[in-house]
């Protein structure tokens, strides 16, 4: 409506069909309304009536799918309806969900609404800002054929029997209709409104429930991660972790029993190479999820990060309760990756975890005094810690400027469990 070319698009003869429609929808619906519910309300006794009201009760339905499709003269978005699909087949099933959704009574809501109110609101608006105003441009006109040119009554009132009243009447009409154009597109949009906010999903809601099963898709998917990798580490530890120490204790024995030779030089070899072999797995299996990380959580698995670390590390976490699985795995491996990152990268002589619990985020930071200058596209695995952390709606921010010192914090939003509240494998406390 803003538009300068509103008046002469589609859109006021758009709103008028729309409110034209509607009066003549809405009387249909109250006469329907009535005669059912009247009907029902009779023959109750006899129980024949009982099917009347329950039609009555469901005459929102109807109505509320017409509307929707109504609503396509003057709303470009579409208008899905609230309802969801019955649970199992046949008339009972339908009945049983229909009655029990709020949608349904929302539209029987609306249909009683629109059945006492709404529709003599859209015929007073189409008469007030269409009909008035093209009667009094076919003044002239009927001036000309009903008045056989002498006189004529403008809106069946005021009598016109000279031609310039007549053509100023209908000038008069002309400005009206335009001013009337406007009107009909208020009333129509705020019609329009009304409808959707009554009987059709709120405008958007399609996207605001892809995002929520976006959102909902991607826990479980991290969920889902978490565990694989918990089995994963299981089957290592279990299976071929075992393996290779019985592999490692018959070499072992084999070698104690060869004589002195070449036989001997050999299992020596084969009992060393077993030997690296299950410290290499040791290692992988420590990095797919350390069992210290699971039994005692994440201040005792950073602290063991940061032993193992070439580069001295200063502690001070404090961290009094654990935190959700998926929460306390990501936090570590953020860290572990930062020190790797400070013995590869930095040349620091020193580096630094802190953190804790405030504010219901978890906060951890890992600082270096190093050269600095540290750049995401440098291959260092930023990226990698980045989308991480985003994917359990963290934030990780890095400081690095050339000549250093490196700063690199990561907060995630999370609440810590319960000391008696035992922590669910899916990775959120239960």
């Amino acid at each position: 409506m803003r538009r300068p070319g509103f008046v002469l698009s589609p859109w006021p003869w758009r709103s008028a069909a729309y409110l034209l429609t509607g009066a003549v929808t809405g009387a249909l619906a109250l006469v329907g309304i009535v005669t059912a519910a009247a009907a029902g309300a009779v023959l109750a006794v006899v129980l024949v009536g009982l099917p009347l009201l329950l039609l009555t009760a469901l005459a929102g339905l109807p109505l509320a799918w017409v509307e929707r499709r109504r609503l396509r003269l003057v709303d470009l978005d579409p208008a899905p309806d609230r309802h969801t699909p019955p649970a199992g087949t046949g008339l009972r099933a339908w009945l049983s969900t229909r009655l029990r959704e709020q949608a349904t009574w929302r539209e029987l809501g609306h249909a009683l609404l629109f059945a006492v109110l709404l529709w003599p609101v859209d015929a007073l608006a189409v008469t007030v800002a269409l009909l008035c105003p093209l009667s009094l441009v076919a003044t002239p006109l009927l001036l000309a054929t009903v008045g056989d040119g002498r006189e004529t009554k403008v809106l069946k009132a005021w009598p016109v029997d000279t031609w310039p009243a007549a053509l100023g009447i209908a000038a008069l009409g002309l400005v009206l209709l335009a001013v009337g154009a406007y009107v009909l597109g208020v009333a129509a949009g705020a019609r329009a409104e009304l409808t959707r906010l009554l009987i059709a999903a709120p405008r958007g809601g399609d996207l605001d429930a892809r995002v929520v099963e976006l959102t909902r898709s991607r826990v479980r998917l991290v969920d889902a991660f978490e565990a694989e990798r918990r089995r994963i580490e299981r089957d290592l530890h279990d299976g071929a972790q075992q393996r290779l120490v019985a592999l490692t204790m018959n070499l072992g024995l084999a070698r104690l029993d060869a004589p002195p030779g070449p036989l001997a030089d050999r299992l020596a070899q084969a009992h060393g190479e077993a030997g690296r072999a299950l410290a290499e797995l040791r290692e992988l299996i420590h990095g797919i999820h350390p069992k210290v990380l699971a039994d005692y959580g994440l201040e005792a698995a950073v602290a063991d990060a940061a032993d193992r670390s070439p580069v001295p590390v200063d502690l001070d976490l404090r961290l009094p309760r654990r935190f959700p699985e998926s929460v306390e795995a990501a936090a570590y491996f953020v860290v572990r990756e930062a020190l790797a990152n400070v013995a590869r990268h930095s040349g620091a002589s020193r580096a630094r975890v802190s953190g804790g619990h405030r504010d219901g985020r978890l906060v951890l930071r890992v600082g270096d005094d190093g050269r600095g200058g540290a750049d995401v596209s440098a291959g260092t695995g930023l990226t990698g810690l980045a989308d991480r952390v985003s994917v359990l709606d963290g934030r990780l921010s890095l400081s690095s400027p050339p000549g250093g010192p490196t700063l690199l914090t990561v907060e995630f939003p999370c609440e810590p469990c319960e000391p008696s509240e035992p922590r669910e494998p899916t990775g959120r406390c239960a």
